[in-house]
C-alpha cells in the first residue's frame, strides 16, 4: 500500500507546526467536506471514493525520508517533527456511505480528531472523493438517458493519469455502467473488463474481410467486429455478414455484434440495423463509441437511433463538460477548553466562514445530517441539518427553517427520518464494514428507481432538493453572523 500522507498542500503543515507550538496539540477541532454545487447543473451527487479514503487514514505515517525532508525546509519546529514521528489518526470520522446520493451543502465526511491530525488531511479527503463524486455522477447521468442499452467504460487512454483511470473506472461502475475496457479495473475492483479489436487489428491483415475471419476463428463465442475501418455500409458491414454467415454460423455461433468508432451514429446504426435484420441477424448488437456522452444519447435517441450498447470514453471519464467537483473542507467547531464538559462528551464552540459571496457562507457547529422521506411515497423531501445532539421524531412534528425563507413557519409532519452519516473511524479504529462494490452500485440504483423524485434527475432545470436547518442550529448561525456585523462597525 503506498504511504501518500505528504501528498497535503504544504500550509497544511505549516498550520500544524504552528498548532503545536501554540499548545493547541490536544484541542479537537471539526471539519465538514461538502460541496456547493452539483456538476452540470445536476439535481444530485453520487457520492464516491470513500474506501480509498478509509485507505490513505489507515495508512497515514511520516516516514524518516518525510522527517528529513521537513527539517531541510528549516522551518519546523523539531518538538514538531519528533511529534510527526509517532503520528497517527486517533479521532473520529463520520460519512455518508458510498453510492449515497446527496446534494450541495451537506456534509459528506466530517471529522473530529485533534486538530493537527484533521489539518493534515484536508488535500487527500478532498482528492478521494472530489474525484470519485464527480465521475459516479457523470456515469450515473449517462447511464440514465442509455436507459436499458449497455454503457462501457473505454476512457483510461484520456484519463490524466494512471490513478485516475483505475479509480475513474471504480466510480463509474458504481455510477452504473456495465463494463470497463481497463484490464486493472477487474483485478482490484472486479469491474467487468471487455474488449475485441481496434483499427490496427483490421489493418494489419491483408484484407478487412481476412481479419474478420481471422477474429471470428479465435472468439467465436464472442465475435462483435469493428466495421469502420475503411468503409462501414460498403465495406465493413458487408464483410461482417459474411463472416456471420460464412464463418460462424458453420460451427453453430453467432455474430454477436458491429461496433462503429466514427460517422453519423444515428444514421449509420438505422442503416445497419435494417441491413442485419434483412440478413436473418436482428440478434446481432449495434454497439457504437466516439465522443458520447448524455446529451449525445439523449438526442441520438430523439433520433430513433437504433443502438444497444455505447463505449463511453473521455467524456465521462473526465466529466468534460463540467470537469471540476467543488467540494471543500472547513472548520466548523473548535474543542472548548476551558473545563465545560457534558459527561463524556467533549464541548464544541461553533465556527463559521463568512463571506461576500453568500453561497460560501457555512453552516456552524458539530452536526448531524437526515434525510426526510415521504412515508406515503417513500421519496426524499429534503435534507435537514441538525446540532449532533438533536433528534427528529418522524412521527411528531419537527419545525425547521428554509434559509430562503426564514420568516416562513415550517414543519415536517408524519414523515421518515434517517442519519446519513455513519461513524467510519472511532478514536482512530476502523468500526465500518467496508460495502463490496456490488453493493454500493445496488444502492446507488435503489435510490434513483425508489427515492429520488424523477424532477431531480432530469438534465435541464432539475428540482432543487430542499436543505433546512434545524431552529437551534439556525439560531446559532445567525447570531454568529450578527457578531461578525457588530464587530465591523
Amino acid at each position: 500500500m503506498r504511504n501518500l500522507t505528504m501528498l497535503m498542500d504544504f500550509y497544511e503543515l505549516t498550520m500544524a507546526n504552528g498548532y503545536f507550538v501554540k499548545g493547541y496539540k490536544d484541542t479537537w477541532a471539526v471539519f465538514d467536506m461538502f460541496y456547493r454545487k452539483n456538476p452540470d447543473n445536476g439535481g444530485y451527487v453520487i457520492c464516491a471514493g470513500l474506501e480509498q479514503l478509509i485507505e490513505y487514514v489507515q495508512n497515514m505515517h511520516f516516514s524518516e525520508d518525510d522527517i528529513k525532508y521537513l527539517e531541510s525546509k528549516k522551518i519546523f519546529d523539531k518538538g514538531f517533527l519528533d511529534y510527526l514521528r509517532d503520528f497517527h489518526f486517533t479521532g473520529t470520522i463520520e460519512a455518508v456511505p458510498e453510492g449515497t446520493v446527496v446534494y450541495p451543502n451537506t456534509p459528506l465526511v466530517t471529522v473530529t480528531a485533534p486538530v493537527i491530525e484533521a489539518q493534515l488531511m484536508e488535500t487527500m479527503l478532498l482528492i478521494c472523493i472530489n474525484f470519485q463524486s464527480l465521475i459516479a455522477t457523470k456515469a450515473s447521468r449517462i447511464c440514465l438517458a442509455a436507459g436499458d442499452n449497455v454503457i462501457m467504460e473505454f476512457g483510461a487512454r484520456r484519463a490524466q493519469g494512471p490513478d485516475a483511470a483505475i479509480y475513474g473506472a471504480r466510480a463509474c461502475y458504481i455510477g452504473g455502467v456495465n463494463a470497463t475496457a481497463t484490464a486493472i479495473a477487474d483485478i482490484n475492483y472486479g469491474v467487468p473488463a471487455i474488449g475485441t479489436m481496434a483499427h490496427s487489428w483490421i489493418q494489419f491483415f491483408p484484407s478487412e474481410y481476412e481479419s474478420f475471419k481471422a477474429y471470428a476463428e479465435v472468439f467465436p463465442d464472442t465475435c462483435t467486429l469493428l466495421i469502420d475501418t475503411y468503409d462501414i455500409l460498403n465495406s465493413g458491414l458487408p464483410n461482417a455478414i459474411r463472416v456471420a454467415h460464412e464463418v460462424l454460423e458453420p460451427m453453430g455461433k453467432r455474430l454477436k455484434g458491429v461496433r462503429i468508432d466514427s460517422g453519423d451514429l444515428a444514421y449509420f446504426s438505422k442503416k445497419i440495423r435494417k441491413k442485419l435484420d434483412e440478413e436473418g441477424l436482428s440478434d446481432c448488437k449495434i454497439v457504437v463509441s466516439n465522443s458520447v456522452d448524455e446529451y449525445l444519447i439523449d438526442s441520438l435517441n430523439r433520433q430513433g437511433a437504433k443502438i444497444n450498447s455505447y463505449g463511453v470514453g473521455e467524456r465521462m471519464i473526465t466529466s468534460k463538460s463540467d470537469p471540476v467537483f467543488g467540494g471543500v473542507y472547513k472548520l466548523a467547531a473548535v474543542e472548548d477548553t476551558t473545563g465545560s464538559v457534558n459527561g463524556d462528551e467533549k464541548l464544541f464552540i461553533p465556527k463559521i466562514k463568512i463571506s461576500e459571496n453568500v453561497e460560501k457562507i457555512t453552516n456552524p457547529g458539530k452536526k448531524k445530517l437526515w434525510r426526510i422521506y415521504s412515508k406515503e411515497t417513500g421519496y426524499g423531501l429534503a435534507d435537514m441539518l441538525t446540532l449532533s445532539d438533536e433528534v427528529i421524531d418522524g412521527d411528531g412534528v419537527t419545525p425547521f427553517v428554509d434559509e430562503s425563507k426564514p420568516w416562513k413557519k415550517m414543519r415536517f409532519k408524519n414523515v421518515i427520518a434517517k442519519p446519513l452519516q455513519v461513524k467510519i473511524f472511532e478514536n482512530g479504529k476502523l468500526v465500518y464494514d467496508i460495502p463490496k462494490l456490488e453493493e454500493i452500485r445496488e444502492l446507488v440504483k435503489y435510490q434513483l428507481e425508489n427515492t429520488v423524485w424523477q424532477e431531480e434527475q432530469r438534465f435541464a432545470n432539475p428540482h432543487a432538493h430542499y436543505l433546512d436547518l434545524s431552529e437551534k442550529l439556525y439560531k446559532i448561525k445567525t447570531d454568529l453572523l450578527s457578531l461578525s456585523e457588530s464587530s465591523d462597525q
